[in-house]
C-alpha cells in the first residue's frame, strides 16, 4: 500500500487513454457511423439542391410572365386611350379619373362598345394576369420547400461535423492521419475493364490520392458515393447521389457478391449502407474510404468481403 502511494501520480492511477486495439475499434465504430450521416446530409443537400432548381425554374417562368403582362398592360392603355379619344366613349370620365385600362375596357366590352379585337386583348390580359398569379403561387410554394429541405441540411450538417472532428482526433493519435493532395493526379488505370465501366474506373483511378471530404463531389476532393457518382456520370452514365439511393436505383441492376462473378465498374456496397466503392478487377475495390484517407485502391481481403452488402452493375 506505501509503495503504491509513493509511486508517481501517472502511474498510480490508470492510463485513461485508449489503447491502440481501442482507438482502432472505435475508429471502425465512427466510421459507420460517419458514413451513414454523411449520407443522411447528403441526401438532405440533394433535396435542398432539387428544391432551390424547382423554385429558380418557377421564379424565372414568373418574372418571364410578368414581362407579358407588363407588355400586355401598356397595349390596354394605348387602346383605352385611342377608344377614348376617338371614340367618344362615356367611360372615359372613369378612366381619367382612375387611370385604369383594363376596367374602362371591361366595361366597355360589356356595353359591346369596343370591338373584337379590342376585347381580345382584354381576354388575352386578363388570362396572362391568371397564369401571373399562379405561378407566383407556384414559385413561393417551391421557395417554402426549398427553405424546408435547407432548415433540414443543418442538424445532419452539425452531427457529421462532430464525428470528423473525432475520427481526426482518433487519426492523429494513430498517427494515420493522411491530408491528400487535392491536385492529386491519380494514376492510369490499366485493368481489363471495357466500354463505359473502363471511362468510369479511368476517372476513378485519375482522383488516387485526393482526400475523402464528407460530401465532396470534386474535383478536389470527395465522399464515397460522390466519387462513385462522378466516375459513372464521366462515362455518360448518369446515377444518384447518396449510397441509399444508389442502392434503391440499382434494385434490378444486383448482381450476385461474387468474387468469380464480379465485372469491373461494378457498385459494391457495405452492410448497412454506409460506405461504397468500385470493383476494379483482380479482386481489388477503388474507393473514398473515411475522414482522413485519401482516394485508394485495396484488396477485398477478408476484412473488405465480410463488410459487404451487395453490387450493382451499373
Amino acid at each position: 500500500m506505501i509503495a503504491a502511494l509513493l509511486l508517481p501520480l501517472d502511474r498510480a492511477v490508470a492510463d485513461p487513454r485508449p489503447t491502440i486495439a481501442q482507438a482502432k475499434a472505435k475508429l471502425d465504430k465512427l466510421n459507420d457511423q460517419a458514413g451513414k450521416v454523411v449520407d443522411r446530409y447528403n441526401l438532405a443537400n440533394e433535396r435542398w439542391k432539387k428544391a432551390k432548381k424547382r423554385y429558380d425554374e418557377l421564379n424565372e417562368a414568373y418574372n418571364q410572365q410578368r414581362k407579358t403582362v407588363d407588355a400586355l398592360r401598356r397595349d390596354l392603355v394605348t387602346l383605352a386611350v385611342s377608344t377614348y379619344q376617338y371614340g367618344g366613349s362615356p367611360f372615359g370620365e372613369g378612366f381619367v379619373a382612375n387611370g385604369d385600362p383594363q376596367s374602362l375596357l371591361r366595361g366597355m366590352a360589356a356595353s359591346n362598345q369596343i370591338s373584337a379585337g379590342h376585347a381580345e386583348a382584354l381576354r388575352s390580359f386578363d388570362a396572362a394576369t391568371q397564369t401571373l398569379k399562379l405561378q407566383h403561387g407556384k414559385a413561393k410554394d417551391a421557395l417554402a420547400g426549398a427553405d424546408q429541405a435547407r432548415d433540414a441540411l443543418v442538424p445532419e450538417k452539425d452531427k457529421a461535423k462532430r464525428l470528423v472532428a473525432e475520427q481526426t482526433k482518433l487519426l492523429r493519435r494513430l498517427g494515420t492521419f493522411q491530408a491528400g493532395n487535392p491536385n492529386s493526379p491519380g494514376i492510369v488505370y490499366t485493368g481489363a475493364a471495357s466500354g463505359n465501366a473502363r471511362l468510369a474506373l479511368q476517372f476513378a483511378y485519375a482522383q488516387i490520392g485526393k482526400p475523402y471530404q464528407w460530401g465532396g463531389e470534386g474535383p478536389g476532393s470527395y465522399d464515397c458515393s460522390g466519387l462513385t457518382q462522378s466516375s459513372w456520370a464521366r462515362a455518360g452514365v448518369g446515377i444518384p447521389r447518396t449510397t441509399y439511393e444508389q442502392w434503391s436505383w440499382g434494385a434490378s441492376r444486383r448482381v450476385p457478391l461474387d468474387r468469380n462473378q464480379l465485372q469491373p465498374g461494378d457498385l459494391l456496397f457495405s452492410k448497412g449502407l454506409g460506405h461504397m466503392g468500385m470493383y476494379a478487377g483482380n479482386g481489388k475495390m477503388v474507393h473514398a474510404p473515411r475522414t482522413g484517407d485519401i482516394i485508394k485502391v485495396v484488396d477485398l481481403d477478408d476484412y473488405w468481403w465480410g463488410r459487404l452488402l451487395g453490387a450493382i452493375r451499373p
